[in-house]
């Protein structure tokens, strides 16, 4: 097992890992930009240095300076958490050059699940059907006329090497297709340094479906269920459950040794997620698949019981996944509400700033993950998130209650949160019947604020 791990994130999942870490018996070096010398998770690592300045660009995402740190205090690992360097192929790479081990997949799983257009033709191969959509990359506004025309509008435009929404526009017919490419072109050269750009049908009332899989060095691969994410605004989510409310215990079955074959058939190793899009009609087609740790992995530990960092970085040294596919057990309902410093009344616009007051509730069966605490000022530089509440009980209805009550007895003061909005959902009708689509937040914030208007 390793002696000491480097840290190579910030805040709330940051933390999250240097607990387990610390659970393994493991030393953690904890980075931080200048932003963030006073995050409160810094308080928990046995080290800490000070990578650059505030932008992502020096710190965060500054390659050299985060290895030279792992290599001068002799770290063996480096878990990377989500965002930031967490899917670059060549940071994985790196790494290797570096002896240091990188805790998540090779940079050949990298490189193939990022590039979108590639990863629909090789999880197609391996018999999971994407979304209708071109056949690799479109390289011009008449290629997607072409592609769209021959697969019907409405249709989506996303980055080949994207994700997170960015360089993404849903095209309704043809008169919008011109301005909708060279949008989400320009946007995915700037957030990615690739333009490239592929087409798929755009399913209009779906539900985003993913399943989380491990997998070790010696071809085991396992699943552990799948999360219903279909509550997101602007592809982002909020809300995560699971089990999802319309998967059956066959269709997991099922689709998740389809989805962990598949994973071993590309040699993947570590954790990951493969995303799917389920239609109206109950089909399910392979969307995506993201090559790190998702922000919502806490709602699979809390009904598998099981801890997935702790696996990731038992994984990283090499040894084999400690349990097999039928160890893995679903016991009762989780939901996690993504808490962000921003006003979903306007247009969920963030709101960094000091936070006066924050209390978390006491509530059985809940947990909070979170590196706020009362006198920290939020940074405007990065990522809104700032705690992610999760409830757990042995039915969904029941874990819908045990979440709204902990909601409702969140302190918070001195910044806007989502809190009011997560409560409102839990309350509505389409959520408790489980009845919801990618859709819900935009037809539901309207009827919501109208009422907060009275």
């Amino acid at each position: 097992m390793f002696r000491a791990i480097l840290v190579a994130n910030r805040g709330e999942i940051a933390l999250r890992i240097i607990r387990a870490c610390r659970d393994l018996g493991i030393r953690t070096v904890a980075i931080y930009s200048e932003a963030d010398q006073t995050s409160p998770h810094l308080e928990a690592a046995d080290e800490t240095v000070c990578i650059g300045g505030p932008r992502s660009t020096d710190s965060y995402l500054n390659m050299e300076a985060i290895l030279q740190v792992a290599i001068q205090k002799e770290c063996q690992a480096l878990h990377p958490g989500y965002g930031f360097l967490a899917e670059n192929a060549l940071f994985s790479s790196l790494c290797a050059q570096s002896k240091i081990a990188f805790i998540g997949p090779p940079p050949h799983a990298i490189r193939l699940m990022g590039d979108k257009a590639r990863a629909r033709a090789t999880m197609k191969a391996l018999g999971l059907d994407p979304i209708p959509g071109s056949d690799g990359v479109v390289r011009s506004v008449d290629e997607a006329r072409r592609a769209a025309t021959s697969i019907g509008y409405p249709v989506l435009l996303k980055a080949s090497a994207g994700g997170g929404g960015k360089g993404m526009r849903v095209v309704e017919d043809e008169k919008d297709l011109d301005h909708a490419f060279n949008e989400a072109s320009l946007e995915a050269e700037k957030a990615f340094g690739n333009p490239a750009l592929y087409l798929e049908k755009y399913i209009v009332r779906g539900r985003h479906i993913e399943f989380q899989i491990l997998a070790d060095a010696y071809g085991n691969a396992i699943h552990l269920g799948e999360r219903e994410c279909s509550i997101q605004r602007s592809h982002q989510k909020l809300i995560e459950e699971s089990p999802s409310p319309v998967i059956d215990e066959a269709t997991r079955d099922n689709l998740g040794r389809r989805v962990a074959n598949a994973i071993a058939a590309i040699g993947y190793v570590n954790a990951g997620t493969v995303e799917f899009l389920r239609d109206e009609d109950g089909n399910l087609y392979f969307m995506e698949m993201n090559t790190r740790l998702q922000v919502e992995h806490p709602v699979t530990e809390m009904v598998t019981g099981f801890d997935i960092v702790k696996e990731q970085i038992r994984i990283a040294a090499n040894c084999p996944l400690s349990l097999r596919q039928g160890d893995v057990k679903l016991a009762g309902h989780a939901i996690e509400c993504r808490i962000n410093a921003e006003d979903p009344r306007q247009d969920f616009k963030p709101d960094p700033g000091t936070v006066e007051v924050f209390k978390p509730p006491v509530v059985d069966s809940v947990r909070i993950d979170t590196h706020v605490k009362a006198g920290y000022t939020i940074p405007p530089f990065y990522d809104s998130l700032i705690c992610k509440l999760i409830g757990h009980a042995s039915t969904r209805a029941e874990a819908i209650a045990t979440t709204r009550k902990a909601l409702e007895n969140f302190k918070i003061k001195g910044i806007r949160t989502t809190i009011p909005l997560h409560i409102a959902i839990l309350s509505s009708s389409a959520f408790q019947e489980g009845s919801y689509s990618t859709k819900f937040i935009p037809e539901f914030l309207s009827d919501w604020e109208r009422e907060e208007n009275g």
